[in-house]
């Protein structure tokens, strides 16, 4: 025969792997599955990554259960700029509102931590990068006021991109607001502890993240006032390895300990039984 008919190739079936099973680390780039990470606490069980969590989560990692007590859950911001980009500012409150299931980037209340009574304020990134806005500067300055009343520890938890930009000057007056709020609390002897989680920067890291008695941080969390990249443009150099990760700080003497989640309750209740 002149011509030979070929055989056709099979096909080989591919394999479909549901969505959000698999997750890439960020940090060692490995894929891991995704019930694994969820259950060593949203830590990368190949190199020790910190995955950011919610505030809801973290409470629930801190708080002795059934103790946490939220204050001024309702409360909501102003539009007093009137600001619009894509979006105005009250549609962007309610899309990230939707998409979190928070009223702010900040929850406040009462707990108990291995039964020691606090103050908590826990920020969360996802809610418009954790930004500090009006809400977030009285949510947090409240809290300090009632940890004075009460006499309890005040322990915060940050994780912000830092000054809200659609409120303009009137989130930078939380800076000086928050930390005359804690001040009050060093004069009358009630210990403060400031916990860094990744990303910590801008007018929050400058302001009531880094004036607490002791300052801890997670693993690799970075932490600074502006960016490593605008800061290598503004002075035309190189940055160190690690420059603004939580480790190069704790060697430089801006924090005082680096610690693991898997620690950070009983290093919490520990300090908070020497503070008291």
């Amino acid at each position: 025969m002149w011509f030979k008919k070929l055989k056709e190739p099979k096909l080989q079936k591919r394999v479909k792997i549901p969505e959000g099973l698999w997750v890439k680390c960020d940090n060692c780039k490995e894929i891991v599955y995704k019930k694994e990470i969820d259950k060593n606490l949203k830590v990368c069980p190949k190199c020790d990554y910190h995955f950011r969590i919610s505030a809801k989560e973290r409470i629930e990692l801190l708080a002795d259960e059934g103790s946490f007590v939220e204050f001024d859950a309702d409360m909501c911001s102003g539009d007093p700029l009137n600001f619009k980009d894509s979006l105005t500012y009250p549609e962007r409150i309610q899309a990230n509102r939707t998409k979190s299931s928070l009223s702010e980037a900040v929850i406040s209340g009462e707990a108990a931590i291995n039964g020691f009574p606090v103050i908590l304020t826990v920020m969360d990134f996802f809610f418009m990068g954790g930004s500090m806005g009006s809400v977030v500067g009285e949510k947090i300055s409240r809290a300090a006021e009632t940890a004075l009343e009460k006499r309890a520890p005040l322990i915060s938890i940050a994780s912000s991109g830092g000054a809200r930009m659609q409120e303009g000057i009137f989130s930078l007056m939380q800076m000086a607001k928050v930390s005359a709020a804690i001040g009050r609390l060093r004069d009358n002897g009630i210990p403060y502890i400031s916990v860094l989680a990744d990303p910590t920067f801008g007018g929050v890291a400058a302001s009531f993240a880094t004036i607490g008695d002791i300052i801890i941080a997670e693993p690799r969390s970075l932490i600074g006032l502006a960016g490593p990249r605008v800061i290598e443009q503004t002075m035309k150099q190189q940055l160190p390895d690690n420059f603004q990760r939580a480790e190069f700080l704790l060697e430089h003497g801006l924090i005082d300990m680096v610690v693991s989640r898997e620690d950070m309750k009983k290093t919490l209740a520990k300090l908070i039984g020497f503070l008291s």
